[in-house]
Order: C-alpha cells, then sequence, then structure tokens
C-alpha cells in the first residue's frame, strides 16, 4: 500500500515536469515567433564603399573585418530598420587607383560613406574628394599636407590613433633612458617625413637632440641600406630611432643584424606603424629584431576580441591557407570598430530623418565635378559618427572633431619569436603629462619601474655611451653683410693684414651666449659675399647655407620665420619681437577740435539743436512769459535755450509737460554726443596716428626684409627704400608727393637704430608682433640651439642684452604709440538712433500740443454759444412778460 502511494506520487510529478516542459516549449516558440515578428516588414540599404588593397595579407585581413562587423552588428540589432550594402574596391596600392575607385562608388553606386585610404597619398585624394562630395571618409592614414585635417578636411574621419600622442610617449620614453642625442632613421615619403617637426619640437622639450638623420626611399635597394648603415657605425651615437612602414623593416633589420648593429652596445625604439605589425612578420625578421624596444597600440584583452581573432582564423585556414592569422593588428581591430560606429550613425541618421519626413536617400544638391553627385545626408551622417560613443573592441571609442580619442601605448621589448610587454604609456586626448609612463597603475618614476629590458646582445643594461657632453665645438659661421644698420653687423676688411673683423649687437650677443657654456666653442666668421665683396644673396639664402651644411650656425640680423625652420632650428630671440611704423612727427593744427565729428554729422547736430529749440519755443509761448516779448526776443530765447542744453546751462523754467518731455529726450541725446566727442578728441590729441590711402600714399621698407619673409604687405603703393637709415630719413622728409614715402614699416630693431639718430623728427607707432625677431640659427637638431638659448633667457633676465642694446643703439626715449585702436571721426551713421528717438519725440510732443490747443479753442467756443443761446432765450421771454424780473 506503501508502495503503491509512492508509484503514485511520482507519477504525479514527471507528469507535473512534463507538463512544465510542455508549456515552456510553447513559451520559447511564442517568445521566438514574437521576436521575429518584432523585425522591420522593410528595411532600407545604405551603400558604404571600401578602398582596400585586396591583394595584400594587410588589407583581406581588414576587410573580413569590416564585414564580420556588420554580421555581428544586425546580429544584435535586428530590429534595425537599416542595412549597409558593402562595395568593395581594390586600390592595388596605388593613390590613383584608390581616387578612381572613390569617383565609381559615388558616381555610380551613389555610395553614403567610404571606409578606407591605407596611406597619406590615398588619403589625400579621398579628404579632397569627401570634402566636395558631403561624403564621410573613414580613414586608416591622415593626410600628409594637413597636420590638422578636421579643419580644412571637416568630412574626414580618422579612425586610428593619432600621431601626437605617440611623439610625446617617444620623446618622453627617450627621456627616461636619460639619452642626450639619437639617431632619426625614417622613410622618405610624405608619411616620414611629416612627423619630423613634431619629433624634433617634442624631443627639444626634453632636451634631447637628433644628431643625424638617414632616410630610405620607398625603392632602395639592400646595398644603398647598407651603405648608409655603415655611416651610422662610424658615428659615436649608438641610439636609432625608427619610424618606417612596416613592409621596410625586413630590409632594415636583416641588413643591420649582418653588419653587427644588433649587438651589444646599440639601441633601437620603433614607433608603432612598424610594432603594430610585427606579428605578421617572418621569424627571421624577429629574430633579427631582438632587444629593440618600441611602441605598439593597447588593444585590451576580451573574450569578444578572442573570439573575432578564433572566427577569422578559421575563415582563412578554410579560404585562404597561405594567410594565417595570429593576431589581429590594430587596423583590423580599429576598423571593426569603425564599422559598428558608422552602421549605428546610419540607423540614428535614418531616425532623425524620419521625424523630419525627410527621404534619406534622396537630396536636393547640385552635382560635383565629373558628375560625381554628394551623398544624400552626409552632414547629418558625419555629425552622427563623431556624437556616437560605445564600448568596442579597442575599448572606449568615439570620434570627436573626426579623430579617434587616444588610446595607450604598450611599451613592448622583441624576445624571442615575438614581444613582450615591459610597460604601459596611457595618453590622454593626444597629449603626455609628465611622469606618465606607468605599469601595473605605478608612476614610472626611473627606467627601475619598467620590467626588465633585454637589449640587443642580451644585455640587460641600459645603453650610457648616448649620453654624452659636447667637449669641444668648432663652427663656421655664415654673417650676412649688409650696407646699412651696421650697428646690427659689421663687416670690415683689412687689407693690409687680410684679416676680416665683424662687429655688431648681433657678434656681442652671440659671444656672451657662448662664454658661460660647459664646454669649449672654436667659431670662425665667414662674410656671406661674392668677389666684390657685396652680399651674395637673400637672407633665405644665407639660411640655406645651413641646411647645405656649407654653414655650422648663421649670426646677424636673421628673422625667425615659420618657413625657415622647416629647415633649421632657431634659438630663442634675442630682440623685440614684431614690426612698427615710422611716421613724420605731425604738425599742430588749429582746427583739430572740428576732427571729431563728420560734417554732417555737424549739420544733423546744429539743426536739432535749432529745431528743438524751435519746438520748446511753440510749446512753451502761450503761458510763459519767459518765451514771450519782441519777436528778437524770442528767437534770441529759441536759440540761447536750444544751445544751452550743451553744458546743461538753461535757466528758463517750462510750464508745459510736452516740453519738459522734449527736453529730457534731447538733454539725453546731447550728453551722448558730448561723451563721444570728449573721448575722441582726446584720442586725437594723445594719439597721433596717421591714415594711408593705398592709391595716394606710398609705404616705404627695406629691401630683403619684407621680400618672401614673414609678412605680406598689402600696399598698393609699396615702395624699397635699400641700404641704410640715411635713405630713410630722405624719403620721409620728401613724402609721396615728391618721389618719398609717407610712412616707412620695418621690424623694431632697425627701427630703433634709426630713431636713434632722427628721433626729434620722427616717431614709431608699434604695430601687433607679426614678427618672431632675430635669432641664431643652427641646423636641425643641434645641441647648441637649447645651451644657447637658455644663456640668451639669462642674459635676459640679468638686463645684459638690454646694456648691449643701449651700447650699439644709442638709444634714447622716443614716444612710442600702441596702435591698438583707431579714434577715426565719428559719423552721422553712429548716432541715426538717437538722432530718430529725438526727432519722433519733438514731432510727438508738438502733434499733442497743437491737439489739446485745438481741444482749448472748441471748449472755449462751445461756452461762447451756450451762452449766447441762453441770452436770447432771456430776450424772448422779457417780450412776453415784460412786468416781471429775470
Amino acid at each position: 500500500m506503501e508502495f503503491q502511494g509512492k508509484k503514485k506520487r511520482t507519477m504525479l510529478f514527471f507528469s507535473f515536469v512534463t507538463s512544465l516542459s510542455i508549456l515552456g516549449y510553447f513559451l520559447y516558440a511564442a517568445t521566438k515567433d514574437l521576436h521575429y515578428d518584432s523585425r522591420p516588414t522593410t528595411v532600407e540599404e545604405v551603400h558604404v564603399g571600401v578602398i582596400l588593397h585586396m591583394e595584400s595579407r594587410e588589407g583581406k585581413i581588414v576587410h573580413s573585418c569590416i564585414t564580420t562587423a556588420l554580421s555581428d552588428f544586425y546580429q544584435m540589432h535586428n530590429n534595425y530598420t537599416t542595412r549597409v550594402i558593402l562595395h568593395t574596391r581594390d586600390s592595388k596600392a596605388k593613390p590613383l587607383h584608390a581616387l578612381s575607385a572613390a569617383l565609381n562608388l559615388l558616381d555610380d553606386i551613389q555610395v553614403q560613406a567610404i571606409i578606407g585610404a591605407q596611406t597619406s597619398r590615398e588619403a589625400n585624394l579621398l579628404a579632397e574628394l569627401g570634402e566636395e562630395a558631403k561624403v564621410p571618409v573613414m580613414s586608416f592614414s591622415q593626410p600628409s599636407s594637413s597636420p590638422s585635417p578636421s579643419n580644412k578636411y571637416p568630412f574626414f574621419v580618422e579612425i586610428t590613433q593619432d600621431e601626437t600622442s605617440q611623439i610625446m610617449g617617444i620623446s618622453t620614453l627617450i627621456e627616461k633612458f636619460e639619452w642626450r642625442d639619437v639617431i632619426l632613421i625614417y622613410e622618405n615619403t610624405k608619411y616620414g617625413r611629416d612627423i619630423i617637426p613634431s619629433l624634433v619640437i617634442s624631443l627639444q622639450e626634453k632636451n634631447v637632440y637628433i644628431s643625424h638623420k638617414i632616410s630610405f626611399a620607398t625603392s632602395s635597394r639592400s646595398e644603398q641600406i647598407i651603405e648608409e648603415l655603415q655611416k651610422l657605425m662610424q658615428l659615436n651615437t649608438k641610439v636609432f630611432l625608427v619610424h618606417i612602414s612596416h613592409l621596410h623593416v625586413p630590409c632594415l633589420f636583416l641588413n643591420a643584424k649582418r653588419l653587427g648593429m644588433m649587438g651589444e652596445g646599440y639601441a633601437w625604439i620603433m614607433t608603432s606603424s612598424s610594432m603594430n605589425f610585427l606579428h605578421s612578420m617572418d621569424l627571421s625578421v624577429i629574430e633579427s629584431m631582438q632587444g629593440v624596444v618600441g611602441l605598439k597600440s593597447c588593444i585590451p584583452a576580451s573574450s569578444c576580441l578572442h573570439n573575432l581573432t578564433s572566427r577569422l582564423r578559421r575563415k582563412f585556414y578554410m579560404e585562404e591557407a597561405n594567410v594565417e592569422v595570429r593576431e589581429l593588428s590594430a587596423d583590423a581591430i580599429w576598423a571593426y570598430d569603425a564599422t559598428w560606429a558608422l552602421a549605428e550613425a546610419i540607423e540614428r541618421a535614418r531616425i532623425v530623418n524620419s521625424t523630419t519626413n525627410q527621404p534619406y536617400t534622396e537630396l536636393d544638391l547640385p552635382d560635383y565635378i565629373n558628375n560625381t553627385r554628394s551623398s544624400g545626408h552626409g552632414v547629418l551622417l558625419l555629425r552622427e559618427i563623431m556624437e556616437g560613443r560605445f564600448k568596442g573592441l579597442s575599448g572606449e571609442t568615439q570620434y570627436p572633431n573626426g579623430k579617434r580619442n587616444s588610446g595607450a601605448f604598450e611599451i613592448v621589448n622583441v624576445i624571442g619569436k615575438g614581444e613582450r610587454t615591459v610597460g604601459l604609456l596611457p595618453c590622454v586626448e593626444g597629449n603626455i603629462k609628465e611622469s606618465h609612463l606607468l605599469h601595473n597603475k605605478r608612476k614610472l618614476i626611473s627606467t627601475g619601474d619598467l620590467e626588465t629590458i633585454i637589449w640587443p646582445g642580451g644585455s640587460t643594461r641600459v645603453l650610457k655611451g648616448s649620453k654624452t657632453q659636447l667637449s669641444e665645438v668648432k663652427l663656421r659661421i655664415g654673417v650676412p653683410v649688409k650696407v646699412g644698420f651696421k650697428e646690427l653687423v659689421r663687416v670690415d676688411r683689412d687689407l693690409q693684414g687680410n684679416r676680416t673683423y665683424v662687429t655688431g649687437f648681433c657678434i656681442d650677443v652671440f659671444k656672451a651666449a657662448i662664454g658661460p657654456l660647459p664646454y669649449k666653442v672654436h667659431y670662425e666668421f665667414i662674410p656671406f659675399q661674392d668677389a666684390n665683396g657685396h652680399s651674395a644673396g637673400t637672407y633665405n639664402d644665407l639660411v640655406h647655407q645651413v641646411y647645405l651644411k656649407k654653414y655650422d650656425a648663421v649670426v646677424g640680423d636673421t628673422t625667425i620665420t615659420s618657413n625657415r625652420s622647416l629647415y633649421v632650428d632657431f634659438t630663442v630671440p634675442y630682440t623685440d619681437l614684431g614690426v612698427g611704423m615710422i611716421v613724420p612727427n605731425e604738425k599742430e593744427n588749429m582746427w583739430i577740435f572740428l576732427k571729431p565729428l563728420s560734417a554732417d554729422l555737424w549739420i544733423t547736430s546744429l539743426c536739432f539743436f535749432v529745431v528743438t529749440g524751435l519746438v520748446v519755443w511753440l510749446i512753451e509761448r502761450p503761458i510763459n512769459q519767459e518765451f514771450q516779448g519782441s519777436p528778437s526776443q524770442q528767437i534770441g530765447t529759441i536759440f540761447w535755450f536750444s544751445f544751452s542744453t550743451l553744458v546743461f546751462a538753461h535757466r528758463e523754467k517750462l510750464s508745459n509737460n510736452l516740453a519738459k518731455f522734449v527736453v529730457i529726450v534731447w538733454l539725453f541725446v546731447v550728453l551722448i554726443l558730448n561723451s563721444s566727442y570728449t573721448a575722441t578728441l582726446a584720442s586725437m590729441m594723445t594719439v597721433k596716428q596717421i591714415q594711408f590711402n593705398s592709391k595716394l600714399n606710398s609705404i616705404g621698407y627695406q629691401i630683403g626684409t619684407f621680400t618672401k619673409g614673414p609678412i605680406d604687405l598689402n600696399f598698393k603703393g609699396l615702395k624699397q627704400f635699400i641700404h641704410s637709415e640715411e635713405e630713410y630719413a630722405d624719403a620721409l622728409s620728401r613724402g609721396s608727393k615728391h618721389g618719398g614715402a609717407s610712412a616707412i614699416i620695418d621690424e623694431i630693431p632697425y627701427i630703433k637704430i634709426f630713431l636713434a639718430k632722427y628721433s626729434a623728427k620722427y616717431s614709431m607707432i608699434k604695430t601687433k608682433s607679426t614678427t618672431n625677431g632675430f635669432a641664431f640659427v643652427f641646423p636641425k637638431g643641434s645641441q647648441l640651439v637649447q645651451d644657447i638659448s637658455r644663456q640668451i633667457e639669462t642674459l635676459r633676465e640679468e638686463g645684459k642684452l638690454l646694456e648691449m642694446e643701449e651700447a650699439w643703439f644709442h638709444s634714447k626715449t622716443t614716444l612710442m604709440y600702441e596702435d591698438k585702436s583707431n579714434p577715426n571721426t565719428l559719423n552721422l551713421n553712429s548716432f541715426r538712433g538717437l538722432f530718430l528717438v529725438s526727432g519722433v519725440s519733438s514731432a510727438s510732443a508738438l502733434f499733442l500740443f497743437k491737439v489739446f490747443s485745438l481741444k482749448e479753442k472748441w471748449d472755449a467756443m462751445k461756452k461762447c454759444k451756450v451762452g449766447d443761446m441762453i441770452g436770447g432765450q432771456l430776450q424772448r421771454i422779457r417780450m412776453f412778460f415784460p412786468n416781471r424780473a429775470f
């Protein structure tokens, strides 16, 4: 019995479980059907172009990441109403092929966006085309012609890390190893050269110098590379900074190993442009790179990344066995995230369009060059791309201002068959703060905080050979040969002794700067002159001699310009910045008090004075005895009352409220006029200014100073007055009407020399700092730049620069007027509103006065008529009742 009860309970339990299972199945089926029904009945296809080098290993992997990203995205968001349709084109690693493919995609397919541009040359072309067609271009590279493509190309979006953060990271890493100078090895392409100016500046800020540079062309043969490396072996510096494409890494390091440059006593630092692709290199290349340290874009490990890598590994194993996917490159992962961001932005853009009832695939815009049509809603799509933010495989992903948010860099060491992470370098918004090298969330105070680095040759000690201090320097210094302004640089030739003497303010500053240096500097001044003793060229030609290595430096009145800084380095300036204008001292003008107001404003003001007095007289005359009298007295009262308001001295009492209203408004107008007049007159009397009409006046300047120089002088009457300050004085004294000049523009040091001799007749108007002053010129990366700059700053702080300037320029106290504001003559246009208010007020008051006067007359007339009627009726009554009294 008990057994049967247990059996019955068991059967009931299994029946209950079976019922629950069936119920769960139906609930699952219903949920699945409901989920399936949530998919949109119609989807909108959005076409996107992809331009990659499809014949390369990297191009194939990146393309697979893009297609996989779309598949993953819509599998997760299958309820979205848009679907991205990819159209892939092969660039064949040629920029013109990439451009042709982009034109085809825009014209025939009418794509809404483009993903591609694996090189800077491709990026240049696609950025221009994207800007014309208003189509977002998501690129793996930055246009080489623009350091800030987001400004020049708003439709250009960089999906890779910014070079600026890497440059700062490299300079910080080298500083932490306490290296004083390095050798730069780069590829002779736009991509390789564009990094040099920023890298030089960043290294100089860390007191690190590029002692030598070599470049390799893309077509360089192995023999040429060996020849360059042999030259480097003869130099004292053994630290090499390498910035080349990963395609050129094998040739460089295989040859370096053959020459013995991968042994102990050498150090190699590489940028992420090569280290990001280390996993794809042959084992023989990796073995030749043992001990190399470099930066690699930090991609956080995750299960999603591992899953993606495994799927692509299986895919290529089945489809292309010759492509082995051991690890995904940073570019491939960034492409995955960028595709995800683009698909999300397209959906959001479609939602925005649907709320405004605008079709997404239509746009009424004109055709562009070569019948290339613009994308439907490129502006809206671009905005959604930049505003999007999500956590991708590479971490937090967003593209503010068309640039990917900065990420961290791993410091890796090539060991064995791969690399080993020895530290982490986080970057915040493209800037690296001091002591920001971290490892395991600890600040890196010294290289000891990094994990042990195995350097070339197996050594674990940081190379100290590069930290060298100069002991002796020999310089061949070029100096300009001047005809005028010899206080700056003077070259005298002793024919009897066959010697050349070079003196001047610039020479004294240079000698004072090199004196305290901790090493000996031997120098020889070489005049930049021809066989006749004249100048051998312009200042640009002189500076270019340093770039050509004919001179080791230039000392003289050489202005710092951005164009010259591309080829040479300048010290800090040792003179005043900017340019000034020399003008003749103005003659006294007895009618200056009329200048603050223009003629039309004077006439209008006088008219309103009279009109205001006339209106007040008309309103007050009937009831105010002060406005009555003989005609001459009344006319005098009108003028006296109106003009006395100018100084608020009117004493006539006003009885009518309308007159008071008119006077109050007019006093406000007078107050504004009086204040403006006083301020303008004061400015004119305290600030001498000269106004030039480019058609009537001519401006003089020193020949060679501004031609192809720091300023573009935009005057039609520009003239050159060469050679000396005496010619400046002669030109100013003759004036523009007699073949001279009305003013002269030049840099402030020249003007100071001129005014030291002619301060009684001329003055200087100091303009804005549009030039950078005089400085000494040295080759790019010279250690002397930083050392001499520091000494110049010391001379300035101690007042020695000012002493030398006074000694050479014989400076006198000369008025210098800051030309920050021009107290121009006030015209009627500025006060139209005031006169309008005053005129309307006077007219309104006069109109109301007339209305009230007519009303009073009408009331008086009505009273007279009523009295006459009553008198008439009484007369008639008396006629009928003569005996009664009324």
